[in-house]
């Protein structure tokens, strides 16, 4: 079983890839992901200010879907 270290940081780390897979650092002005996983429930808030990306929004929920997909691989990893 992951800890609650493992799963934020397995969050985060999806969330902020996927952030920059699809920006250029040049173009994040400001960039927080805040993860927290209490009592097995997670919780992702992603924070995107990118003024030249047409998707902004877009990209930030994905982002936030990205660290959910992550920790639900790191479980059924786990489970194995």
């Amino acid at each position: 079983m992951p800890t609650d270290d493992e799963v934020v940081q397995t969050a985060a780390e999806a969330a902020e890839g996927l952030i920059l897979s699809r920006l250029p650092n040049s173009a994040v002005k400001d960039l927080d992901v805040t993860v927290s996983f209490e009592e097995g429930i997670l919780d992702v808030d992603v924070y995107l200010n990118a003024p030249e990306a047409d998707d902004e929004e877009q990209i930030a929920e994905d982002a936030a879907l990205a660290a959910r997909s992550a920790v639900d691989e790191l479980f059924a990893d786990a489970e194995d």
